[in-house]
């Protein structure tokens, strides 16, 4: 076997190891960390297929098995990513045009900008504009200690309610809202030093929303080596929006991607939609490395609402872009149907998750 061939497999079988480690259900970072990859890893397949059609022309005993795994490797990252796409269906519809000039509709709706704008970040100015431009009603902001808290004060007399909490830890949060807020509460649901919030907010109309905010730990070398804690708060606030009635938001930085087995996980639990399905992959991480970008900051919507406008902000010297959405409280009619479900194997999995992290 020639050297090049060697490369090439060598190089195919690192691709499908990569692809589809995170198949294994293991908590621990070093597994869990290929979640996040699938566009990259569709892009080496890619080229290592062209290469391999290019250079290599004996299709010996293993040599065929290398296209093989590299098209098996593209199929299975193309199945993880064509969802997040426009050729994909819609999971949250878009608002009719028809609808959205008919009186009143402007008081049902509600529009978030979520940031998390690095700890040692010091371009606060970049925040308050991106801020006064969009003017929404919802303001998120993470990764917030006291110098940011005090940097973003100009904000405060246009958003009487707020609940602050900086931290120095990197799991400060702030949120600053122009619409009333009822039974705002901070929680600590799973690790005492990772808070997330939950509060009921009145829109224009009078109707009540429930909002959690979220930013658990990731699994990581630096920060936790397993992704047990990440997932059983996800899983907590996911039982806790299926209990609701009323209509649920969840936005945050989930440190996990949207198209991983925790994330569908906290879907089917939560019976939530995520509106960048089927419109785009939105990614927010990492700012300064377009090379290593995938969806982190996420806004998972129930089934009362309708999508008005989502995008990707500019950066303000953060690793993350900040996201911007625009929702309406969808009227009876084409709601979706096909909700998100939890079958016996994903409640017990659910129930698993949270047990573990609680009683480690």
């Amino acid at each position: 076997m020639k050297w090049i061939e060697l490369t090439f497999l060598g190089y195919s079988i690192l691709i499908v190891l990569a692809s589809f480690i995170n198949l294994l259900r293991i908590d621990y970072w070093w597994i869990r960390m290929w979640d996040f990859p699938h566009l990259q890893l569709t892009a080496l397949a890619f080229l290592g297929l062209c290469g391999w059609l290019i250079w290599v022309h004996h299709y010996n005993w293993p040599n065929y098995l290398v296209p093989i795994f590299l098209g098996a490797a593209m199929v299975y990252q193309a199945w993880m990513i064509v969802p997040y796409t426009r050729v994909h269906q819609v999971q949250v519809p878009p608002v009719q045009v028809s609808d959205s000039g008919q009186a009143g509709h402007d008081l049902a709706e509600i529009s978030l900008l979520i940031a998390n704008i690095l700890m040692e970040n010091n371009r606060y100015g970049d925040i308050l504009q991106l801020a006064q431009q969009q003017n929404p009603d919802i303001i998120l902001i993470l990764e917030a200690n006291e110098g940011w808290c005090q940097a973003l004060k100009p904000l405060e007399p246009h958003y009487p309610h707020r609940l602050l909490h900086p931290m120095d830890n990197t799991y400060g949060m702030l949120l600053y809202s122009k619409l009333p807020v009822q039974n705002p509460k901070l929680r600590f649901l799973i690790e005492n030093h990772v808070p997330s919030i939950h509060a009921q907010l009145i829109l224009k109309n009078g109707q009540s929303i429930h909002f959690f905010g979220v930013h658990p730990e990731p699994p990581s070398p630096t920060e936790h080596y397993r992704s047990t804690e990440r997932d059983a708060e996800l899983v907590m606030v996911g039982r806790e929006a299926r209990r609701l009635k009323d209509p649920v938001i969840v936005a945050g930085d989930l440190n996990d991607v949207a198209w991983s087995h925790t994330t569908r996980l906290f879907q089917r639990i939560s019976g939530l939609l995520d509106p960048r399905v089927g419109r785009g992959l939105f990614n927010t991480y990492h700012a300064q490395y377009f090379f290593v970008r995938w969806p982190l900051d996420h806004i998972f919507v129930s089934k009362h609402f309708r999508l008005v406008h989502i995008e990707r902000m500019p950066a303000c010297g953060s690793d993350h872009f900040p996201m911007f959405v625009t929702l309406q409280l969808n009227a009876a009619a084409n709601t979706p149907t096909d909700l998100p479900k939890p079958d016996e194997d994903d409640l017990e999995e659910a129930a698993e998750k949270v047990d573990k992290a609680k009683e480690d």
